[in-house]
């Protein structure tokens, strides 16, 4: 079992999201963590938006892990996203983006968000793995390959 599978609800796994900008996206995920853990939209959008102004979270190949920290989360929570139409994200290899996956901390998290980056990162880097996810017919297929995923 990977550190993802425990955070990642099936409510939180979207596919096939139509939105137009980067900023609109932070906004869709702050209603989505609105209706899912019952945080403030603007709360997750700051966040969010606050730390891709340090720099992009955009790997390349396609993939996004914007992450932030919440004041009034409990836990971890995440979600993933593909996109219906890739977006530009300041990706250092310049591509647009398709494959999001956001991951908010509690302001007070210890380093396990660090750990659960460092398996995205793992996680994304394989080619194979992103086909797949691009391929996948719905979002309970993203949820199971995300969650069957192993590093």
């Amino acid at each position: 079992m990977n550190l993802i599978t425990p955070l990642l609800r099936p409510g939180n796994v979207l596919a096939d999201l139509d939105t137009t900008s980067k900023k609109r996206l932070f906004e869709q995920a702050g209603e989505l963590f609105h209706g899912s853990h019952g945080v403030s939209p603007t709360e997750v959008f700051d966040s969010l938006f606050s730390r891709e102004k340090l720099g992009s979270t955009a790997l390349g190949y396609g993939i996004a892990i914007p992450h932030g920290r919440i004041k009034h989360l409990a836990d971890t929570a995440c979600a993933f996203i593909r996109l219906k139409t890739p977006i530009d994200f300041d990706a250092p290899d310049r591509q647009p983006v398709d494959l999001v996956f956001i991951l908010l901390a509690p302001a007070a998290a210890t380093d396990m968000h660090l750990q659960i980056l460092g398996e995205l990162a793992a996680m994304f880097s394989d080619e194979n793995f992103r086909a797949r996810l691009r391929d996948a017919p719905d979002a309970a297929r993203l949820h199971d390959l995300i969650t069957q995923w192993t590093p």
